[in-house]
């Protein structure tokens, strides 16, 4: 891969393995928005972005070197190999089509806060009510970084609301789950770097431990936003995968078992 720095934007030539909405639209981040011309922009840790891929070549727009550095480097993951993940994967013979019809899925390296509440708020909803509540939740209490796009406010922020305050956002049920998780992190009793250092049953456990959080959330939040590429969220839709694995998972899954979830998870998505 080579990087150009032109003005405010970057350069990246020679991208293999990324198709931008698979990406952004399957269901692991829920507010990036597609533009009419093709391209992508949404704010990560409080830093907009717009992007987009013209065959093997992705174009940052707005951001800075620094910016690509801190950010957008292990956000989208550009130095990771994913064609010779993809090539692992398919050493399987039930996921191989699924990943040549829907190659260039990659799990996006989130923020773990943005992530865990993200999820909370995902349980028993689907992906437009899911961004709808989350886009309400940055409008009202988070802060404008352009016309239109908001940071996702942080646990601070969201410790001085009441479960009244979360329900007139329509949470549902989930406001209750909000105040107390935001107050554990705003608190200190949540220690998201000390999760990310342990192994990945361990962590596992750590979360279950938080009120509201069960295994898919725990799961998709190990996987998405704490760097735990073997976490295996199973959903509704996964559950139906798992009946053509009656042995239980292949071996080239081994250590990146989230990546192979997300090929699958399309796939029932739009099969099953």
């Amino acid at each position: 891969m080579n990087i150009k720095y032109d003005s405010n934007d970057i350069i990246l030539e020679n991208v293999k393995c990324l198709d931008l909405d698979l990406t952004l639209d399957c269901g692991q981040a829920f507010r990036w928005v597609k533009n009419k011309d093709n391209s992508w922009s949404g704010v990560v840790k409080g830093v907009y972005l717009n992007i987009s891929k013209n065959g093997d070549t992705v174009i940052l727009r707005n951001t800075t070197k620094e910016s690509y550095e801190n950010i957008w480097k292990d956000y989208f993951d550009f130095e990771k190999d994913y064609t010779a993940i993809c090539n692992t994967l398919k050493q399987d013979k039930l996921i191989a089509p699924t990943v040549d019809e829907y190659y260039g899925i990659r799990i996006l390296n989130q923020d773990s806060w943005e992530v865990l509440c993200s999820f909370v708020i995902s349980q028993q909803n689907n992906i437009k009510r899911i961004k709808g509540i989350i886009d309400r939740l940055c409008r009202t209490y988070g802060d404008e970084i352009c016309d239109g796009y908001f940071s996702f406010p942080s646990a601070e922020k969201l410790s001085t609301l009441t479960v009244e305050d979360f329900e007139a956002l329509g949470t549902g049920y989930r406001a209750k789950y909000l105040e107390k998780l935001s107050k554990a992190v705003a608190g200190g009793a949540i220690d998201f770097e000390k999760i990310k250092a342990l192994p990945l049953d361990d962590a596992r456990k750590e979360l279950l431990k938080i009120y509201g959080v069960g295994i898919k959330v725990a799961n998709c939040a190990l996987l998405f936003g704490f760097g735990f590429y073997d976490a295996f969220p199973v959903d509704v839709w996964m559950k139906r995968v798992m009946a053509y694995y009656p042995d239980g998972l292949p071996q080239c899954f081994d250590g990146i078992g989230g990546i192979a979830q997300q090929y699958l998870f399309h796939w029932a998505r739009n099969n099953l």
